[in-house]
């Protein structure tokens, strides 16, 4: 039976760099181009950790070549990184359903996210972005700019920013129109452009949406069927990396609870996925989220692998 499907796509699914991309879409077109096939209609979203990072690091390098210049926000880097990475995967997806016979367009939607300026996360940003930098060169930033900054794994000092959760998707219409009539639509890459609302302004904001919340708003929104989190493993494991690791084929809302309470699950890695899940599959009656690898979608949705979380 055909559903109505929105799919995150993981980093995984889009490579590290450029080149890395436009192979790696590639072969993303075939694992979503199965799902078309088989009489799914699909919405997809994407993240945009890699692409949106090399888009600030040439504005800083321009920047610094050119005092004057003005920093580019990082709303603006975020519709940026929708753009090319829209380009490079509805092409690629495009003509994988051409070569099967399938003559459907596909369409990226550039797409803005509201979220809320009281969200707590502004008064505690913890998103790290951009390149990374000596200490003294962070606090020079931090008074310069007004930056928060922050030490990072031992690794260097980088620009943090809030990560507030999605409160709605503006474009909504536009995404819900194209999917109605047929096509396969690209939204919420990279979580969304993230803005707030000035009366009928609509004002960029420097935070970074979590693509997996932004996704099951996105499947909640358009009354989806299923939502699937691709990412880079095939099933969700408790006791993740230990000798008794248990992969999980089903988890339901009081499992997933008890899992999360418990710190099964890594932050900013696989707990949001199982939070976003959680939250689309209680969000109605019958609807389900699916979290696994992008070439096990196809399996998966047939029953055959992946972790299944159910409200």
């Amino acid at each position: 039976m055909s559903k109505r499907i929105v799919i995150a796509l993981g980093g995984n699914a889009l490579g590290k760099n450029l080149s890395e991309q436009m192979t790696a879409v590639r072969q993303t077109a075939k694992a979503i181009a199965d799902l078309v096939e088989d009489g799914h209609e699909v919405v997809l979203s994407h993240g945009n950790g890699p692409q949106v990072g090399m888009i600030q690091n040439a504005f800083a390098a321009y920047e610094r070549a050119e005092p004057k210049a003005e920093r580019m926000p990082l709303s603006v880097c975020v519709a940026m990184s929708q753009g090319y990475i829209g380009y490079d995967l509805q092409n690629a997806l495009r003509e994988e359903l051409r070569n099967r016979g399938i003559q459907k367009d596909v369409a990226t939607v550039l797409t803005q996210v509201e979220v809320s300026p009281d969200d707590p996360a502004f008064y505690h940003p913890s998103k790290p972005i951009g390149g990374f930098m000596t200490e003294e060169e962070a606090k020079q930033l931090a008074a310069e700019k007004g930056f928060t900054v922050a030490e990072d794994a031992g690794r260097g000092w980088r620009q943090v920013v809030a990560s507030p959760k999605p409160a709605a998707i503006v474009e909504l219409g536009a995404v819900r129109a194209l999917a109605r009539a047929g096509q396969v639509v690209i939204a919420c890459g990279g979580g969304g452009i993230p803005v707030k609302a000035e009366g009928n302004h609509l004002k960029g904001v420097p935070a970074v949406i979590d693509k997996d919340f932004a996704s099951a708003l996105l499947a909640k929104s358009l009354d989806a069927d299923v939502l699937i989190i691709l990412t880079a493993v095939e099933k969700v494991a408790i006791r993740y990396g230990k000798p008794d690791a248990e992969w999980l084929s089903h988890m339901n809302a009081a499992e997933a609870r008890r899992y999360i309470a418990e710190g099964q699950f890594a932050p900013g890695s696989m707990l949001p996925k199982v939070e976003a899940a959680l939250d689309f599959a209680e969000s109605g009656a019958g609807r389900y989220a699916l979290i696994t690898l992008l070439e096990k979608a196809r399996d998966g949705i047939d029953g055959k692998t992946g972790t299944v979380v159910e409200g």
